[in-house]
């Protein structure tokens, strides 16, 4: 692997006591091209600007998949990251859904754990703080006809974060726009079901709202994702989610709370979750909690639902589920409990 250091590392301009999230980018990324049917030499250099024309592929045909992980600094100092090997897999199935060739897991974590060694320092120190780091694959070829590319690019960035959310949050269940339909890309991190969930977002937030609770592409009757996470419920004792279709992403810290609860012995059902069932336990008092999960976020407590004009008032204790899988993954992620998942690759 060839690797250029930069000549004067920026990490001494950041204050990390206020770091926000995604504001900041480490000093160093990992990137390697895909041409003449095979990838290159991996290769980490100075951050900085990249050197295509405006007939970057990519920006035309949006053949862009990412994913989005985290390592930590744990309480021993060392550093290490929560399940890369999962997120591998995931930008896999993306890629090949938006006909973007495969990168070998070997290329995928020598890059990974290579570029963490050279920009260790940058991982913070906290209980809310994190090293996010940003895997993606791009169309780089630079023509504007409407097929796909015939060259590609893969690169890594990081930059330290805080808590994405510092509150509980509230969602607009969404009625009218639609994030994903069947037989689409919804279960992919393809880069444009991000922008195309901008506009419906930015309606909600005027409404007052954080978020949308999306629903299915038919009905607008099923609940799907909130926002950017996976969604859910502690509905009379039971944890309940949406299960998974091709309309959902298949989140990490989503199978990963689901399997801490089962672990504990909670009941745990993935199956469909409709407006209409929220609203009878709203109504009933059985509605004993709501949060997303995700990477960015981890777990985000809900305390409120609208659907049309009307709030769901969503209890979010202290106690409850979800502040209890987010200290669990906390303390396994900080190496104060035992990684008996063997979630966590230490540096």
């Amino acid at each position: 692997m060839n690797i250029q250091r930069a000549a004067e590392s920026r990490i001494n301009t950041i204050d990390f006591q206020n770091i926000g999230f995604g504001q900041h980018i480490s000093d160093h990324t990992f990137d390697v091209v895909f041409s003449n049917d095979s990838w290159g030499e991996g290769r980490i250099k100075p951050y900085g600007a990249m050197h295509h024309g405006l007939g970057l592929h990519a920006l035309h045909y949006g053949q862009a998949v990412f994913e989005g992980m985290k390592a930590y600094r744990q309480d021993d100092g060392h550093v290490a990251v929560f399940r890369p090997d999962a997120n591998w897999a995931r930008l896999s199935r993306s890629g090949s859904r938006l006909l973007i060739p495969e990168i070998s897991k070997e290329i995928f974590m020598e890059g990974l754990l290579e570029l963490l060694r050279v920009d260790e320092a940058w991982v913070p120190t906290g209980e809310d703080m994190s090293l996010y780091i940003r895997p993606f694959l791009f169309g780089s070829s630079e023509f504007i006809t409407a097929r796909p590319s015939e060259e590609y690019t893969f690169a890594i960035l990081t930059g330290p974060v805080g808590a994405y959310y510092a509150q509980p949050v509230k969602v607009k269940i969404e009625d009218h726009y639609t994030r994903a339909a069947s037989g689409g890309v919804g279960y992919t991190k393809a880069a444009g079901n991000y922008g195309g969930a901008f506009y419906a977002t930015a309606q909600a937030q005027k409404e007052g709202f954080n978020q949308v609770l999306w629903t299915d592409h038919v009905e607008h009757a099923y609940l799907e994702e909130a926002g950017t996470m996976n969604v859910a419920f502690v509905l009379d004792g039971v944890l309940v989610t949406p299960a998974l279709t091709d309309r959902i992403l298949a989140g990490i810290t989503r199978d990963s709370i689901l399997t801490l609860a089962r672990s504990w012995g909670m009941p745990v059902e993935e199956r469909k979750v409709s407006v209409h069932e929220l609203q009878e336990h709203a109504s009933k008092g059985t509605l004993q909690e709501a949060f997303g999960m995700g990477t960015a976020a981890v777990v985000s407590p809900i305390d409120g639902i609208g659907y049309q004009g009307k709030m769901m008032d969503v209890p979010a204790p202290q106690d409850g589920v979800a502040q209890r899988v987010k200290k669990t993954l906390a303390d396994i992620r900080h190496g104060r409990a035992e990684d008996v998942h063997g979630w966590m690759v230490r540096i």
